[in-house]
């Protein structure tokens, strides 16, 4: 049996910003798809009723749930800003090596920032509720 060759991406690209910001990419669609499972499991909470609602609440409404909370939302800014730098890319710009390297940082520093807005807003609005 003849052995296929493996993608030349193995062997001849080396990990840089691209990459990295690909995997990153990628980590993050599979987290944000674990979130998803715990928003459907909210959703059908308020189906199921009153009493499965409040179990729910009180399960969500622990520490370690808050943490992961932010940690969806993190993903969620750079998975959005990511996936927006992968259009413009699908537009046919930006693909040169200097370009690419630019909008790695720049997708860094966006998601960043629409994260820490994102969490000073859930912070401030929440302070006030119950």
């Amino acid at each position: 049996m003849s052995q296929r060759p493996l993608s030349p991406h193995l062997s001849i690209y080396h990990f840089g910003h691209t990459m990295a910001l690909s995997i990153a990419h990628r980590i993050a669609g599979l987290w944000l798809a674990a979130g998803m499972c715990v928003l459907v499991y909210w959703l059908n909470s308020l189906a199921d009723g009153e009493a499965a609602y409040e179990r729910a609440t009180t399960l969500l409404s622990a520490w370690y749930f808050r943490v992961l909370l932010f940690s969806w939302l993190a993903g969620f800014c750079y998975h959005l800003v990511n996936g927006l730098r992968h259009l413009v890319w699908d537009a046919g710009f930006g693909l040169e090596k200097l370009q690419a390297r630019r909008s790695a940082a720049l997708v860094v520093v966006v998601a960043l920032t629409a994260f820490l807005v994102a969490t000073w807003l859930f912070c401030t609005l929440h302070r006030g509720s119950p």
